[in-house]
C-alpha cells in the first residue's frame, strides 16, 4: 500500500534522514520485535517528525523516542490532506481492523432515509446504511445532525407525509395528532387518505429530495403561471410566497446532498508528482483509489483536448472503492470531513441528474488546482482562469 521502504539503523541515521522528503507523508514504523503493532501515522513534513522520532534523545527529555525500537520504515509522499486522510484511513483499517475507528476517530456523517420499505413510508435521520439491495433511499452527507434534522423537518412542512415513528395500523377510531388536526398530514393512521393518496404524497417526496427541491418548484410555478392565466391573483400571489418558502429551504441543503446510490463526482486535489493533479472519483458514495492525471504528455498529440483525455482517463477508474454499506459510511465520512473545513484544498464537482459530469468545469477545476488557486466553500469557481497548460508539449 506504501510505496517506499528503508531499513533504519540507528549508527546511520543521518543517511535515512537524508533520503526521506520533506514532504506531507503517510508512514509505518516497524519494530524490531515483529510481534509489535507497527507506528502508523500521517505527517506534513515526514523527515522533520522522523527526526523527532527516530533521533538521538534529548536527556532527560519526555518526548516520544522509538529510535532503539524501529527496524523498517514505510512511507508513501502524499500531495494533499485529502489524500493523506484516505491513505490512513486505508492503512489503519487493513493494519488494525478492530479499532482502526477509534484510532480514526471519524464521526459518520448523518443522512436523511426515506422508508420505502414500510408500509406507510416516513423520513428519520441516520448513521447508517442499510442493505445494497434494500428499497430504502438515503441522502446526504450533511454536515451534522442538527442541519439535516432542519431541513428534513423544515422540507416536510411542504408536504402531508406522516411525521410518526411508529408502524401504523390504520383505525378509523384512532384520533389522529397535532399535524392531522392541523392539516399538515394525510393521515393514514385513521384513514384519512386512501393508500393510493398517500403513496403519491410519498412520491412528490422523493422527487423534492432527489432533485433538490427543483420538482415541487417546477410544481409550483405552474399552478402560480395557471393562477395568473385565469386572473386568479390572490391565489397567484399565494403560490409565489410558497415558491420562495421552497428557495428557502432549499438554499438550507448543501450541494454536496445528493441520493447516496447515484452520488458521482471527482475531487480534484493537488499531487506529489511534479507537473500532475490527483483526481479522486466518487462513485455511489464510495471514494475509489486516486488517479494521478499528469498536465502534459508525450504520448498524446496535440489535436486531442484536455477534456477527452479527461475523460478516457476517468473512464478507466474502477469505481469500487467500497465493499460493505459501513465502509461506504466510512468514506461518506471522510468526504464530509473535507468538504465541510472553513478552508479546504481542492475542488469537487458533482454529476447532474443524469449522472453526466461536468467535464469543462472540471478541466477549468484542474488547472487551478495545479496553479495552487484558493477557493473559499460555496464561492463557486473564479471567473477568468488561464487556460490549462499545452499538454503536448
Amino acid at each position: 500500500m506504501l510505496s517506499e521502504q528503508l531499513e533504519f539503523v540507528p549508527d546511520r541515521d543521518r543517511q535515512v534522514f537524508a533520503a526521506v522528503p520533506s514532504a506531507p507523508a503517510v508512514f509505518v514504523l516497524h519494530g524490531r520485535d515483529r510481534e509489535a503493532e507497527p507506528y502508523v501515522s500521517k505527517t506534513a513534513n515526514l523527515r522533520r517528525r522522523l527526526e523527532r522520532l527516530l533521533g538521538s534523545p534529548l536527556e532527560q527529555g519526555r518526548r516520544l523516542n522509538l529510535r532503539d525500537r524501529v527496524r523498517q520504515i514505510e512511507f508513501s509522499a502524499t500531495g494533499s490532506e485529502f489524500e493523506s486522510a484516505f491513505l490512513l484511513y486505508k492503512l489503519l483499517r487493513s493494519t488494525f481492523p478492530k479499532t482502526y475507528g477509534q484510532r480514526l476517530r471519524l464521526r459518520l456523517a448523518p443522512l436523511i432515509k426515506l422508508h420505502f420499505e414500510n408500509q406507510y413510508p416516513r423520513v428519520s435521520i441516520t448513521t447508517r446504511l442499510g442493505r445494497r439491495n434494500g428499497r430504502n433511499a438515503y441522502y446526504g452527507p450533511f454536515p451534522s445532525r442538527v442541519a439535516a434534522e432542519r431541513y428534513a423537518n423544515d422540507s416536510l412542512d411542504l408536504f402531508k407525509m406522516r411525521r410518526c415513528v411508529e408502524d401504523l395500523r390504520p383505525d378509523p377510531q384512532f384520533p389522529g395528532c397535532v399535524y392531522s388536526e392541523m392539516k399538515m398530514c394525510l393521515a393514514p393512521c385513521f384513514q384519512g387518505c386512501t393508500d393510493a393518496e398517500y403513496r403519491a404524497e410519498v412520491t412528490r417526496v422523493d422527487a423534492y429530495l432527489e432533485t433538490g427541491g427543483e420538482s415541487l418548484v417546477r410544481e409550483i410555478s405552474a399552478r402560480r403561471e395557471a393562477a395568473s392565466a385565469s386572473l386568479e391573483f390572490e391565489r397567484a400571489a399565494g403560490l409565489h410566497a410558497q415558491l420562495e418558502k421552497i428557495r428557502s429551504v432549499g438554499g438550507q441543503r448543501p450541494e454536496i446532498v445528493r441520493r447516496i446510490d447515484q452520488m458521482m463526482g471527482v475531487i480534484v486535489q493537488t499531487s506529489a508528482y511534479p507537473g500532475a493533479v490527483n483526481l479522486f472519483l466518487i462513485a455511489a458514495g464510495s471514494i475509489a483509489d486516486l488517479l494521478t492525471f499528469p498536465i502534459r504528455t508525450q504520448e498524446h498529440s496535440k489535436s486531442q483536448s484536455m477534456e477527452a483525455r479527461l475523460s478516457a482517463a476517468l473512464a478507466g477508474i474502477e469505481p469500487t472503492g467500497a465493499r460493505s454499506a459501513l465502509e461506504t459510511m466510512e468514506h461518506l465520512a471522510l468526504v464530509g470531513r473535507w468538504y465541510y473545513r472553513s478552508h479546504r484544498a481542492g475542488q469537487i464537482f458533482l454529476a447532474d441528474s443524469r449522472g453526466v459530469l461536468p467535464l469543462r468545469r472540471i478541466v477549468r477545476g484542474i488547472a487551478s488546482v495545479y496553479r495552487g488557486e484558493k477557493f473559499e466553500p460555496g464561492t463557486g469557481e473564479r471567473e477568468g482562469t488561464a487556460p490549462v497548460p499545452d499538454q503536448s508539449s
